[in-house]
């Protein structure tokens, strides 16, 4: 008799009124076991390999499908993910983007030649390098752009060759389902690219098998440390974790013009972002005059459900989180900070866009990545005092500077612990073509689309001689 029992689901949730809006079946151990297997066999047997045209024809077609269907993948990010519409959207021509981004990329994907007759040793011989894919990749991603994080992961595999299982993040795995689903109706074999939806335990031994290749991760770093410290010998890796973005502002910076950049990179996703603007430093007499300011803009964002064409700040991604970063706030109220506005709670899946001025120096809004919807407004005396303070955190991320001042620019980005330090941005500025990584605890390895398409394939040599 066959056994028709269903596979367990996940149920998704919209995180703003915590009504399901659908599910996804979760992956046993046993099938994700084949899932490797086939993954194995498919990069250790060459005549397997998809030759590039054929990947080129297929992220092109899934390209076109995402442009037709652009409408519906944003409202899937606005739904089991709380990002506002409006920037849903953007995600998504992003996203479309990062595809069409892999096939140009692989045009540069070249090797050079080596030359062999330096010395002696070794004359008479010709050498040149070609890159090959690395092997079976397990992606394992974040929540904040359930889309585009999946794009950065996936395609780049896809692109070179490489065989890829894709674990999404629990809350939000719609959004991915339907790119991998798109790929398959691309014309993707289906075994070139699984959707891995396990709990942690089944993740966690997945990641550490032996037949994986490469681990890319995008969350927590307390995880993303554990877990490359528990992968299979020979297994390379790419973290990308949080930080707590640091934004210098100099006495010569324009007020008009910094404040709608500083409003957008700090409350763009109610901060659920890992370059999110975090911790702004301002000279002492300007600073107070500052966090008025940013408060008083604070205001006038509207707070709702993601899906409403008006919200500019939608829900955290679960209840638990908007008491964590009630809790924080709390904590710097209690330890001095002035409240310029929000620092309320509006419900249990959402937060008021909150302006802190001078919390003090040891509280968790100081210390910690806040991923929510707070800024805060530090004075400072001298230059050098604010680029310390910046660089205190064992964190190091993205990075900002507001100033009309050529010589504070290029010191600020000279001595700013940071892999990019924008000036007169906001510390979310990205495109995706650009090296994205964090430093010490908040990364290892870069990503951005042909940053990863490189790690995800190997040099490979020959030497003739003549």
């Amino acid at each position: 008799m066959n056994d028709t029992t269903q596979p367990p689901e996940l149920e998704v949730v919209n995180p703003f009124d915590l009504n399901v809006i659908g599910s996804v079946p979760l992956t046993s151990w046993e099938t994700v076991d084949g899932y490797l297997e086939t993954a194995h066999n498919l990069f250790r047997k060459r005549s397997n390999w998809l030759p590039t045209y054929k990947r080129i024809e297929v992220l092109n077609k899934a390209a076109k499908i995402m442009q037709e269907r652009a409408e519906e993948l944003a409202y899937q990010i606005a739904s089991e993910g709380g990002k506002p519409l409006r920037d849903a959207r953007v995600e998504v021509t992003r996203a479309i983007d990062g595809v069409g981004l892999c096939t140009k990329e692989l045009s540069h994907m070249s090797g050079r030649e080596i030359p062999m007759d330096l010395t002696a040793a070794g004359a008479g011989r010709i050498a040149f390098c070609s890159r090959e894919p690395i092997g079976p990749v397990v992606a394992v991603s974040a929540f904040n752009h359930p889309l585009n994080l999946i794009v950065h992961q996936v395609a780049p595999a896809v692109a070179v060759g490489c065989p890829v299982l894709i674990k999404p993040a629990g809350d939000t795995p719609l959004s991915c389902k339907t790119f991998v689903d798109i790929l398959y109706e691309a014309g993707l074999p289906e075994e070139w690219c699984r959707f891995v939806a396990c709990d942690n335990a089944t993740a966690q031994q997945m990641i550490t098998d032996s037949r994986v290749a490469f681990f890319s991760f995008i969350g927590s770093g307390q995880v993303g440390w554990m877990l490359r410290s528990k992968l299979a010998p020979g297994t390379r890796c790419a973290l990308e974790h949080g930080g707590a973005a640091p934004v210098i502002i100099d006495s010569s910076a324009n007020l008009t013009t910094m404040l709608p950049s500083l409003i957008k990179g700090g409350f763009y996703h109610s901060g659920q972002v890992c370059v999110s603007v975090q911790r702004i430093f301002a000279p002492e007499d300007f600073a107070n005059e500052l966090a008025q300011y940013l408060g008083e803009s604070t205001k006038k964002l509207i707070v709702g459900d993601a899906i409403n064409e008006e919200t500019d700040c939608g829900p955290l991604i679960r209840p638990n989180e908007v008491d964590r970063v009630a809790e924080w706030i709390d904590e710097a109220k209690q330890s001095g900070a002035q409240v310029l506005s929000g620092g309320n709670k509006l419900g249990n899946t959402t937060y008021e866009p909150t302006v802190l001025l001078n919390p003090a120096p040891d509280a968790k809004v100081s210390t910690q990545e806040i991923f929510g919807p707070a800024i805060c407004v530090y004075s400072y005396v001298s230059i050098e005092e604010a680029i310390a303070r910046a660089n205190s955190l064992p964190f190091a991320f993205q990075a900002s500077v507001f100033t009309k001042n050529l010589d504070v620019a290029m010191k600020t980005v000279r001595e700013l612990d940071a892999t990019a330090v924008m000036v007169n941005d906001h510390t979310a500025f990205r495109v995706d073509w650009m090296p994205f990584a964090g430093r010490r605890e908040s990364g290892y390895n870069t990503g951005g689309i042909g940053y990863t398409m490189h790690d995800m394939t190997q040099d490979k040599m020959a030497v003739i001689k003549l």
